[in-house]
């Protein structure tokens, strides 16, 4: 009885310097990325591209976002969180000192492409939160979850402002070099998360599971595909609008700071609402509540569309997006943890992020071009509309249980 409850001490406190830590790497991570819609205009005003050129490097980086995760979310499952974190951020460094002195198309692909896709990949808050959930109690890893989601949220918040600010300043190759030289930054901040691989405990009870069988177990489980599925709506939806809602702004004829101002809000709402997420998926069915957040953007999407759009409606979309921004993340994270435990939930978590990454990158590159061809983002919008219902249903009949080989080592 004793040695059982020494073995529980260590979980019950909260390891507040990683989680502080990992909050800034989030932020510095998600900010940039972030904010690629600002500079759409000013480059391909300057290197006379069009928007289906910008659009696929936006949608590659995505991709290779999603692609990564999966293997930097494995690497840190097995040899901990800190190289993976300092790798991406030296590769996020390269990837926007590329995109800035980018003279074809070609470079521009790679580096705001590939490298930036790469970089987010090995310092994302995906990798953050599972280190998170190793070193929390499963009572707390919700909120965790939430308060890891906000920081990328507040990394939103912050950038929007100043990289408008910094391109009307320096111009956008300048400010992409100087946000490549506060990505190096990253390494220094994930040295806490030094060898933060699974705990002791966790080890105890998963060390025999392989990838391969980790795998298998993942892709035999119905929740976790509908859960796969369900994700890849999420991607599509927000990177949609993060890489062309500045340009659609201009287009319906509002002024080019309500751009700024609206991803501001997503951002600084996105915050409240990634908070709301973890402490309500705490408490009542995270399958649900997911399927309640896909209906409520498809709602908010078509009200902006049908209404007259003005600069106020282009405020309350912003305010309501952003409490529905990130909200999907915190019980998707948690529910694969609570399916399958925390030893491989840098894989099975990236997996789940992937399917949000392909649907990043059909958002992003439909959107340049449908653009394109039709002259107009409407039909990308109403896609994105019919996608959130889709998502709603297939969250509906989600589990939120253990799969059997947990339970069995819960009753050992």
């Amino acid at each position: 009885m004793a040695m059982t409850a020494n073995a529980k001490a260590p979980a019950k406190s909260v390891p507040w310097l990683i989680i502080i830590c990992g909050c800034l790497i989030a932020a510095l991570t998600f900010g940039p990325r972030s904010a690629m819609g600002f500079f759409q205009l000013p480059m391909l005003a300057e290197k006379g591209w069009d928007r289906t050129t910008f659009g696929l490097a936006m949608a590659l980086q995505n991709l290779f976002w999603g692609i990564g995760l999966p293997f930097f979310g494995a690497i840190a499952d097995r040899y901990g969180t800190w190289r993976v974190l300092a790798l991406g951020g030296v590769i996020y460094a390269a990837g926007l000192y590329m995109m800035a002195t980018a003279s074809s198309i070609t470079a521009l692909h790679i580096g705001g492409g590939v490298l930036v896709g790469l970089g987010v990949a090995a310092g994302s808050f995906s990798i953050v939160l599972a280190a998170f959930a190793r070193h929390t109690p499963p009572e707390k890893r919700s909120v965790v979850f939430g308060i890891g989601t906000a920081a990328g949220s507040a990394g939103m918040f912050i950038f929007a402002p100043i990289s408008q600010g910094m391109i009307d300043a320096y111009g956008w190759s300048d400010t992409l070099i100087y946000m490549s030289a506060a990505m190096l930054i990253i390494p220094v901040l994930a040295m806490p998360l030094y060898g933060s691989s699974h705990n002791a405990a966790a080890a105890q009870k998963a060390v025999q599971q392989s990838v391969g069988n980790a795998l298998r177990e993942a892709f035999a489980h119905k929740s976790y595909v509908l859960l796969v599925s369900g994700f890849f709506v999420c991607g599509f939806q927000v990177a949609f609008i993060t890489a062309h809602f500045p340009a659609y702004i201009g287009d319906i004829g509002i002024d080019a700071r309500y751009a700024v101002i609206a991803l501001a809000l997503i951002g600084f709402f996105n915050i409240i609402g990634s908070l709301a997420s973890g402490a309500i998926g705490q408490r009542y069915s995270k399958p649900i509540f997911l399927a309640w957040i896909y209906i409520g953007r498809s709602i908010a999407v078509t009200a902006f569309l049908l209404l007259p759009q003005t600069p106020a409606s282009v405020i309350v979309f912003a305010i309501v997006m952003g409490l529905l921004w990130l909200s999907t993340v915190p019980p998707t994270n948690a529910l694969v943890a609570i399916m399958f435990g925390t030893r491989h939930l840098g894989l099975l978590g990236g997996l789940v992020f992937l399917s949000h990454q392909i649907g990043s990158f059909l958002g992003v590159w439909l959107g340049g071009y449908l653009y394109d061809r039709f002259g107009t983002y409407d039909p990308v919008w109403w896609l994105g509309v019919a996608l959130g219902l889709f998502a709603a249903v297939v969250h509906w009949p989600i589990k939120e249980r253990p799969v059997e080989r947990m339970q069995l080592a819960a009753a050992e």
